[in-house]
């Protein structure tokens, strides 16, 4: 049990860890005489349970200890998240120990036996430390608490556009935020589903709380439940440490299920008890851990079909959508367009060192008209490969992708037509260059391919007949949309 001095006008708090009495009657009288208000435990699983009820500015803990090590112990501290610094104490034998605990994430470590003086300095180092971290933090919240039309996040990640459908989702997602309802949001994929999940956050009660979010399909199904509800140390091979899980790390905040339609049965039903009971148990673990988080989930796929195939459950399906929110695809608010394309041009091209670049008024035109069927994730990648492939600080329409290309040819060709004087330079100048050619061919060429492999890179690019490496440099420098090419695959499945 801890010995605790009464609060008043103190340089910090502090928690003494330490298994030998006498050095824990030491500190504390130390401490206490320097203006700090002093905690002592000697036992770490006692410690710990404190830290979770009790801020604490620094905590002071030996390496060596019969009920697990310093590092043990600096393992689940970090792991509960908890937001104060650690200085590891340790004899001249064991500093290689040390060094390691810094390395995860003590803020220092000081050798025993120590000066009065050096601990004082080291404990002065810490609590400033900690101190540009909390200011850091509200900072950050206070940006993360924009204005809804902002989405309540990081300016390259805003919910832009004025049209209706966008305005219904902004005023949708102000009105649910201060509930604490499981939200589901549906909608093509590249159309802002993550960060309208985000705007709900920021705006709700929980917005100083984590925004935790996990993509069911990125995960592979042999890690899934130990990546969601955590695990107990020697759970399985491997297990070498407590780990908690993205669940239990969202505690007091908001869980984002990004594409829920992917999560395996299994792992339905154990969602499923978590939302009924507000409780989880870690893998390889006995005890129930409340949890105190909100649902907002995320889909491209249609849940009511998955629930017609056996693929998702009917009972989870409703108990994520209490409250529906759809985001409209780009091609349904055109009048966005124009808007989007001109913050992609400022902030990639910023990323690129080309902050002045401009869109020429044809350019802007074609983009508008084209269909968009990666929506605004789509936008934002062909708006960088054109600031990539540019030789001026003007985008036009010679870097435009094919289909605008085609859009704008056979919408100008009868006025071409009867245009007087119309020379072969002025119809040349409509032809893309070769680079430009290129790229559009391989894009279509690749896409194809990957489609008809329902998006496997592996089979694609033994096809194609080239090393997986060089297919995924392809990918990324054509901009070409996984997550939507198994997308389709999956609906046309």
């Amino acid at each position: 049990m801890g010995s605790k001095q009464e609060r008043g006008s103190i340089r910090g708090t502090i928690l003494v860890l330490d298994d030998e009495e006498n050095m824990l009657k030491i500190l504390s009288k130390v401490l206490t005489m320097e203006g700090f208000h002093v905690t002592t435990f000697g036992e770490p699983s006692a410690a710990l349970e404190f830290l979770r009820q009790t801020p604490t500015d620094v905590v002071l803990s030996d390496i060596r200890m019969p009920e697990m090590t310093g590092r043990e112990f600096l393992v689940k501290l970090r792991e509960s998240g908890l937001p104060c610094e650690i200085i590891m104490m340790t004899a001249h034998g064991t500093i290689e120990g040390a060094i390691d605990c810094v390395k995860q994430g003590a803020y220092d470590y000081i050798t025993k036996p120590f000066k009065t003086e050096e601990l004082l300095v080291t404990l002065g180092n810490a609590l400033e430390h900690k101190r540009l971290k909390d200011v850091n933090t509200a900072l950050s919240d206070a940006w993360n608490r924009k204005p809804a039309e902002f989405g309540g996040v990081e300016p390259e990640r805003r919910l832009f556009g004025d049209s209706p459908a966008m305005n219904r989702v902004r005023e949708l997602i102000e009105r649910v935020a201060p509930s604490q309802s499981p939200v589901l949001i549906t909608g093509e994929s590249g159309t802002g589903k993550e960060l309208a999940a985000r705007a709900i956050h920021a705006y709700s009660t929980r917005g100083k709380g984590r925004f935790v979010a996990i993509n069911c399909a990125s995960i592979p199904e042999t890690l899934i439940e130990s990546e969601l509800f955590g695990h107990e140390r020697g759970a399985f091979t491997g297990a070498t440490d407590t780990k908690i899980g993205l669940v239990e790390l969202a505690d007091g905040g908001t869980l984002f299920l990004d594409e829920i339609g992917e999560l395996p049965l299994a792992m339905q039903a154990k969602l499923l008890r978590v939302l009924q009971e507000r409780e989880l148990t870690r893998v390889g673990g006995l005890a129930t851990i409340s949890v105190d988080i909100r649902i907002v989930s995320a889909t491209n796929r249609k849940l009511a079909k998955c629930i017609e195939e056996k693929t998702f459950r009917e009972d989870l399906y409703y108990r994520l959508n209490v409250i529906a929110i759809e985001m409209p695809a780009l091609r349904e608010r055109r009048e966005d367009i124009p808007v989007l394309a001109e913050h992609f041009l400022r902030t990639r091209g910023a990323k690129h060192g080309r902050p002045d670049m401009t869109f020429s008024e044809n350019a802007l035109d074609a983009l508008a008209g084209m269909s968009w069927h990666g929506n605004v994730r789509e936008l934002e990648n062909v708006v960088e490969r054109m600031i990539v492939l540019a030789e001026t600080d003007v985008i036009t329409t010679d870097l435009l992708p094919d289909e605008a290309v085609q859009l704008r040819r056979s919408s100008t060709s009868s006025e071409r037509v009867t245009r007087l004087g119309l020379s072969a330079q002025a119809m040349i100048e409509e032809v893309p260059d070769f680079r430009s050619a290129r790229d559009s061919f391989e894009r279509e060429y690749l896409e194809a391919l990957l489609r008809a492999q329902n998006g496997n890179v592996t089979e694609a690019a033994r096809h194609a007949g080239m090393s997986r490496r060089n297919l995924y440099d392809k990918i990324e420098k054509l901009g070409i949309d996984l997550t939507l090419i198994k997308g389709d695959a999956g609906r046309e499945g």
